[in-house]
């Protein structure tokens, strides 16, 4: 993540937090540039034409936030937390339509996190990453964050740890433990 001003970013979600719409719409310049990364980063191995580009993301995931009543923001890494939920979301939406609509081709497909990929770089389905995730946090709740966290959020290991109050070592082994769960999961499930 980069750390433009991460005190007047959290100084700007703790105002939001307390109800001051002024800081809601001081912190979206703030955060933009952040998100847009996040959403590029999250859209760049989409299929060939895809039709959601990382401006439309942003701005989704962006109204969901604001939409929230009096979100309970504990620092900047939450926030961006929260930001990676709501576009994992949205992503796996739009993948579950476009594959109604087109009946399983041309699955929407995502590269697991380039600087720790699984021993052979994969595209990995959004649904079935999202299905797999589910069923990890049905296993071990807290390996399934971290790797929402890790994954969707492009959180470090230390903010990560931060943001769940857990040992760096701790969120590095659950990392690692998650990774190869959901290979295993993934690489089972049938391709629709």
């Amino acid at each position: 993540m980069a750390h433009e001003a991460p005190s007047e970013v959290t100084k700007l979600l703790q105002g939001w937090r307390a109800g001051e719409r002024s800081a809601s719409d001081a912190l979206l310049p703030l955060v933009y540039d952040e998100l847009r990364r996040l959403a590029h980063h999250h859209l760049r191995n989409e299929r060939p034409h895809h039709t959601l580009q990382s401006a439309a993301l942003v701005n989704e995931a962006y109204l969901r936030l604001v939409g929230q009543n009096l979100p309970k923001w504990e620092s900047r890494a939450h926030f961006f937390a929260i930001a990676a939920q709501l576009m994992r979301q949205i992503l796996v939406d739009y993948a579950r339509r476009h594959r109604a609509s087109k009946r399983g081709s041309g699955v929407c497909t995502l590269a697991l996190d380039d600087a720790v990929a699984l021993p052979q770089r994969k595209n990995v389905d959004v649904v079935a990453l999202d299905d797999a995730l589910n069923a990890l946090a049905e296993v071990d709740p807290r390996q399934s964050r971290v790797v929402e966290l890790r994954f969707f959020a492009g959180l470090s290991l230390e903010e990560t740890s931060e943001v769940m109050g857990i040992a760096t070592a701790t969120v590095q082994r659950d990392w690692t433990a998650a990774r190869a769960w959901l290979h295993r999961e993934i690489s089972r499930s049938p391709r629709t």
